[in-house]
This record gives C-alpha cells, structure tokens and sequence, in this order.
C-alpha cells in the first residue's frame, strides 16, 4: 500500500490530484490482494488494470499538455516514459492472471507503485523546480 503524502505533491493542482488519484486506485489492488473472502479476484484485477491504463492515459495528456504549455524542456524523456508505462499495462496479458491471481497483483502493485512515486519525486518535481 502506498499512502499520498506532501512529498509527492509538485505544485499543480490539477496533477496532483490526479496522482492522488492514481494511488487509490493502486491502493485497490492493495485491498482485493487482502481479501480473504474473495476467492475469484480476476474479473476484479482486469476492473482495476483497465482503469489504471484509462486514468493513466488521462493523466498523462493533461501533464504533457502542461509541460508544453510552459516549454518545458525535458518533455521528450517524460513522454518517452509515460508511453512506455501505457505500452506495459497494455501488454498485460489477461490469461496469466488466472494461473495464480495474488501473485499477479502483486506483481502489478509492486510495478505500479514503485513506478508511479519514483517518476513522481524523480522525474515530475523537475517540471516545477526553478533548476
């Protein structure tokens, strides 16, 4: 589980709520991954996956169009990872879920969050900072 802290916050509104809201739906993932009662989590992890990569692509025009918008100059390397972000979850294939269904999401909270807050306090923050 990954909780939202100031740390993550790079000064746009807009943005950081949305990765507020990237977090929780990581967070769900977090939560059906403890659900002892729910046996079958699959069509749940598919909910989940799908709209991490539909709130993801939203997410990233509107921080693309931000950083056009003020010229910033690392764009091309920030594009570059957020495309390779979306091709990976787009590449998710739904048949290996069912072979063991806690180890996939798993493996998607472990890829997400870590993705999610080292591009956040590594690469994001740059885009505010006066470097």
């Amino acid at each position: 589980m990954i909780k939202w802290k100031d740390d993550y916050k790079i000064g746009v509104e807009e943005i950081d709520e949305q990765h507020k809201k990237l977090f929780e739906i990581t967070n769900r993932a977090y939560e059906l991954l403890e659900d002892k009662f729910c046996i079958d989590k699959y069509s749940k992890i598919v909910d989940i996956l799908e709209e991490l990569k539909d709130y993801t692509v939203y997410h990233f025009k509107t921080e693309e169009e931000y950083m056009l918008g003020i010229g910033y100059k690392r764009f091309l390397s920030q594009k570059v990872e957020h495309d390779e972000f979306v091709k990976k979850l787009s590449d998710i294939d739904f048949d290996k879920i069912d072979e063991d269904q806690n180890k996939y999401i798993l493996g998607i909270l472990d890829f997400a969050v870590n993705w999610i807050a080292d591009h956040i306090l590594t690469k994001d923050k740059l885009i505010t900072s006066k470097k």
